[in-house]
């Protein structure tokens, strides 16, 4: 994995005054170099500059970036990994192109030659890149189709460098070009506390700042900046027996898992004991097993878990006894990590500075804390997100009243209660947000977007609704979280479960299969019978873990009582101090969450912590 940057202007001449611009591009690689910390480079044209900061995973010594044709008129740079890369160098070979290494970026550079930017369609991978067409000058950006790695870009008004276009991986990248600087706005607040700490896909939070869409590329060039949606999920029947649909996610999943595995870096896996997790994990194993090595495997918990857990409807039980029974199965070289309270709040203001947004507070910071220290041996990982929102595995997927939600719902699942986010804030400034207004407006936009066949029932429409809102909001929250939280630490993640192909095929498979019997992710625990040993393949599901010690909602609500007492505080103009004084003194309910299945009291706090922190580096 990697970090890009650059910036397009067609009445530039950069290279009429290279110092000024190459420090340009210095800074705002600089900014990002954590996403790259092997190697970097920068290219200049007279409109076009690019940079690049590089994680070395696929051909090592030879895949640098950013990479030109040997005549120099198309330049590439790339973030991600093409899972397809063998088929896609056999059909330009060929077609008598020639390749100087062994890249994927090598790869997709002649791919675009050959093809133009109808290329993307025929690549399967997670990748966010940019590639400047000399001869006809112009600017292409292309994101992955579940939108893995981020693209962010802007437009400048400022005068001097007006109409200038720039992008970057992260968005602190672009407040490294000359006079774009964070901007809040009304939107932006209710981004924040309407959504957050999800956010609307395409938008950046911040006043002008835009991000590609999944499945999207956008052409810059003289005359203007053009979208072009080149995939998009589509309602299916579907046709094929529960037999044979069980027998095609095996092999779908399988071979995701496998492809996935690609490296010169050795690669580990995250463990958890889940199904998810440990699918990957058994798969990975096997398959190094057959080239005689061992595969290093982590899970993560809190200090004192042991003490204070309390199971509830969301978090069923603990990790440690199923990793136990995993890392016995596969054989693994496993490490049990753990976070300290301590750890957990400190890093809470560093999660904010990795995403450059509030964050989902001690979820994102446990796990930047975690990647931290698989980073120190390992470059390469795999994970098991995405799976619960493909097949269904989280508990509004099972809720009676959530599927009987007709034209008057008005707000997402997994954020049902708006109570929580309202409650602490300022009467007037929650009166000029209009909260409600801004959800509703989004809900019914995003809905109306969802893939609909004719022949749906009004069950299997709420369905397929639902399933459309996780892959395009939910799973895009916690796609985000993996790659900040990973990339911030030098760490590539990769997502097997969100493969293209198995996005396509499973949106489409009717729920009865989905969850036979009424069991959660039923089609996939029967995918999974092969590789898993009974206990796992039936374990209910349990999420990512969350500490339950006392001492850490000590520690926020200490903070956040220090927050609201400094009158220099930039929240405080926007909270109602008494109702959080309040707040931070009364008990707090972990078993009801106020977003997804582990944002609850605690994290209430600590969202507030990131907001604070948050307008004091960007407001």
């Amino acid at each position: 994995m990697c970090g890009i940057s650059g910036f397009y202007n067609n009445k530039a001449m950069y290279c009429s005054d290279r110092h000024r611009w190459q420090q340009v591009l210095d800074d705002m690689i600089s900014s990002i170099k954590h996403r790259g910390p092997d190697a970097d480079g920068t290219f200049m044209y007279d409109k076009c500059c690019f940079a690049h900061t590089r994680l070395s995973v696929i051909d090592v010594n030879g895949g640098n970036q950013p990479m030109s044709d040997c005549s120099g008129s198309y330049t590439i740079v790339y973030n991600g990994e093409i899972y397809n890369t063998k088929e896609l160098r056999d059909d330009l070979i060929a077609k008598k192109h020639v390749f100087n290494t062994t890249s994927d970026t090598e790869v997709l550079l002649h791919s675009f030659m050959e093809y133009g930017a109808d290329f993307v369609t025929e690549v399967n991978g997670i990748f966010a890149l940019a590639i400047y067409d000399k001869p006809h000058e112009s600017l292409y950006l292309f994101r992955d189709q579940m939108g893995v790695k981020p693209l962010y870009y802007t437009i400048t008004d400022h005068s001097v460098d007006r109409n200038t276009f720039v992008f970057g991986s992260e968005i602190k990248s672009l407040f490294n070009f000359p006079n774009v600087n964070p901007r809040i706005n009304k939107e932006s607040f209710c981004e924040i506390f309407g959504l957050g700490p999800a956010k609307t896909s395409g938008k950046g939070v911040f006043a002008g700042v835009h991000e590609v869409l999944p499945g999207q590329y956008i052409c810059v060039n003289r005359h203007g900046i053009h979208k072009t949606t080149y995939w998009r999920l589509k309602a299916k029947p579907h046709y094929d027996s529960y037999e044979d649909t069980v027998e095609k996610i095996t092999y779908l999943v399988s071979d995701a898992i496998k492809r996935q595995m690609v490296s010169d870096v050795p690669i580990c896996t995250f463990l958890s004991g889940g199904l998810d997790s440990s699918l990957v994990t058994s798969i990975c194993s096997s398959e190094l097993k057959k080239q005689g090595r061992q595969l290093d495997t982590y899970s993560f918990d809190f200090t004192d878990n042991n003490i204070y857990f309390t199971a509830n409807s969301f978090q069923p039980s603990e990790d440690r006894p199923y990793v136990d029974k995993m890392v016995a199965y596969t054989g693994s070289n496993h490490r049990y990590l753990e976070c300290t309270p301590q750890k957990q709040a400190q890093l809470l203001y560093d999660s904010v500075i990795s995403r450059d947004l509030p964050t989902m507070a001690d979820v994102d910071s446990s796990l930047l804390y975690f990647c931290s220290e698989v980073s120190k041996e390992n470059k390469v990982v795999l994970t098991g997100e995405c799976a619960d929102e493909i097949f269904g595995g989280y508990p509004w997927f099972h809720k009676k009243e959530i599927m009987e939600l007709g034209e008057g719902n008005d707000t997402f699942c997994w954020s049902p209660d708006l109570t929580p986010r309202k409650e602490l804030l300022n009467k007037d400034f929650l009166h000029w947000l209009n909260l409600d207004e801004y959800i509703k407006s989004t809900y019914n936009f995003s809905t109306k977007e969802a893939p609909l066949l004719p022949t749906d029932n009004e069950t299997e429409t709420s369905r397929r609704k639902i399933s459309y809102l996780n892959l395009r909001w939910f799973m895009q929250t916690l796609l985000d979280r993996m790659d900040r939280t990973s990339m911030h630490n030098g760490l590539e993640a990769r997502v097997p479960f969100a493969d293209i192909r198995i996005v396509e095929y499973a949106y489409n498979i009717p729920w009865s299969m989905k969850a036979k019997n009424g069991v959660a992710k039923n089609l996939l625990r029967e995918a999974a019978k092969e590789y898993l040993p009974q206990e796992i393949m039936h374990r209910k599901k349990s999420p990512y873990p969350k500490t339950y010690n006392p001492e850490y909602e000590n520690l926020l609500a200490a903070t956040l009582t220090d927050i609201i007492e400094d009158l220099s505080s930039p929240i405080r103009h926007i909270i109602d101090t008494d109702k959080v004084r309040q707040f931070i003194s009364n008990p707090k309910d972990y078993g009801k969450p106020w977003y997804g299945q582990l944002m609850a009291g605690p994290q209430m706090m600590a969202y507030l912590i990131q907001v604070n922190h948050w307008l004091k580096i960007y407001g």
